[in-house]
């Protein structure tokens, strides 16, 4: 059957469908990384500290512009979701088209906006003038390839919202291998700019094999002349969520964006510092990113299904994997922190070592709030809360933007390091606040529901 990797969430054991869902995509999280980290450790080994500084200054702003792109796709393939979980197929075939349509017109005016301003953006950043060439040579290209990125990114998204993790993982696969092959051959001939391109090309070939195998495998998305026009009331439903899920994203960023500027006053030794430290805390994230697009889906689905009871116990299962998780990968860098930073370095100075291990640290000591952030945030982004996603993202724009102005500059290094657990902590409480608002309103609705249903197949009495 061409739609047999399809997986219906509604039914079944949730601890069997979050893992079977949240493995696969892990491993798609972690490669999609691998581009990112196979970028900072070619660069690092092959340009030097110079240039992994360049990369590191533009995090922040590349996490801004890309994460956004990336969110938008991602609340794109919510309604998707919730419509297969009703089995409203003609309506979630008019999502899909409609995400198209919507996708590419947003993807070309970011594109044209975020290049055009690129040095510009650098600039206001504070990024050392020793750096700032590199860094603009490396983000333009990037920027370049934004259509790319939410080109795999919407495609990814929609097999996942069916339920098929697996698949878009396979492509990685073979696009990270092509990305190393490309990374070493085009940095040793364009220096900082081929690493950027190499990323850029490695990833069209990941989102055109998406696309190739849902025309193939995926019937039910066969869509009819009717259901592939353009529709503005399908795609004002969609800008509902996909805007606030990227701007969730953006939002956060901003704050990482103030803290970046903070870190960059500080020297291009901190910049590198701080560059790894992130590049590897992200690669340990992993797990929770995963664990947060697992719940989206599944939240989605039981949502359109309307199964509220499956959504607590999924979010219940989520937290105590995130949590165990959470202790391992604490344990894992207390004691590896010079060998893990060795794949990035060839001979890291003993102060960098030292700042890098800082970071590491500090941050891991508090996975258990991030994991509780990706896990309840994207639970109810899938359930159609998306602006109160934007509002935790609010929460941690605060907390980073406060660590930027007021305690870097009072407290130095340390301060930049405690900034996302600090950003994490914020978000939770309004999360969880949250969610259990949502859930107590869901439910009163439900018992209202049923007492009018039991009330109709009364007979009425004689009076």
């Amino acid at each position: 059957m061409a739609d047999k990797k399809i997986v219906d969430m509604t039914t079944g054991s949730p601890l069997r469908h979050i893992l079977g869902f949240m493995l696969p995509t892990l491993v798609g999280y972690l490669f999609q990384q691998f581009y990112s980290v196979v970028d900072t450790v070619i660069i690092g080994r092959m340009l030097g500290q110079s240039s992994l500084a360049a990369v590191g200054a533009t995090g922040s702003i590349n996490f801004m512009i890309i994460g956004f792109c990336m969110g938008l796709c991602s609340g794109f393939a919510i309604p998707v979701a919730q419509k297969f979980g009703a089995k409203d197929f003609v309506g979630m075939r008019k999502f899909v088209a409609n995400s198209i349509w919507a996708a590419g017109f947003f993807g070309s005016i970011i594109t044209l906006v975020v290049y055009t301003l690129c040095r510009s953006i650098l600039v206001l950043l504070h990024t050392p003038s020793d750096i700032i060439d590199e860094s603009y040579e490396y983000i333009s290209v990037l920027f370049l390839g934004i259509l790319v990125t939410i080109m795999y990114n919407l495609a990814s998204g929609i097999m996942r919202s069916l339920g098929d993790s697996r698949t878009p993982v396979y492509f990685l696969l073979i696009s990270s291998g092509l990305n190393i092959v490309l990374d070493i051959v085009m940095v040793s001939v364009m220096g900082i700019a081929g690493a950027a391109w190499a990323t850029v090309i490695s990833q069209l070939v990941s989102g055109l094999l998406c696309i190739l195998y849902m025309k193939r495998k995926f019937t039910i998305l066969s869509l009819t002349r009717d259901e592939a026009r353009l529709d503005m009331n399908y795609v004002g439903k969609l800008l509902y969520i996909g805007v606030p899920m990227g701007l969730q994203y953006s939002i956060t960023a901003i704050g990482s964006v103030m803290l970046q500027s903070a870190v960059n006053i500080l020297g291009s030794l901190y910049v590198a510092s701080s560059a790894t430290a992130l590049k590897i805390t992200m690669f340990f994230s992993c797990p929770f990113d995963a664990l947060g697009s697992t719940a989206a889906t599944y939240s989605g689905q039981n949502m359109g299904a309307k199964k509220l009871d499956r959504i607590g116990e999924g979010l219940r299962w989520c937290v105590i994997i995130g949590a165990v998780y959470a202790i391992v990968a604490f344990t894992v860098i207390s004691f590896s922190t010079r060998g893990i930073v060795g794949l990035f370095l060839k001979n890291p100075s003993e102060v960098l070592l030292s700042n890098i291990g800082m970071y590491m640290k500090l941050n891991s000591a508090c996975y258990i709030f991030l994991a509780l952030v990706n896990i309840v945030r994207f639970l109810i982004q899938g359930m159609g809360y998306s602006i109160l996603a934007i509002l935790a993202g609010v929460f941690e724009m605060i907390a980073r933007g406060f660590s930027g102005a007021v305690l870097v500059p009072k407290f130095g290094y340390i301060a930049a390091c405690m900034a996302s657990p600090l950003a994490w902590i914020m978000a939770d409480i309004f999360l969880i606040i949250a969610y259990v608002v949502i859930m107590r309103k869901l439910r009163g609705r439900e018992v209202v529901s049923s007492t009018r249903i039991i009330n109709l197949r009364q007979p009425a009495r004689n009076s």
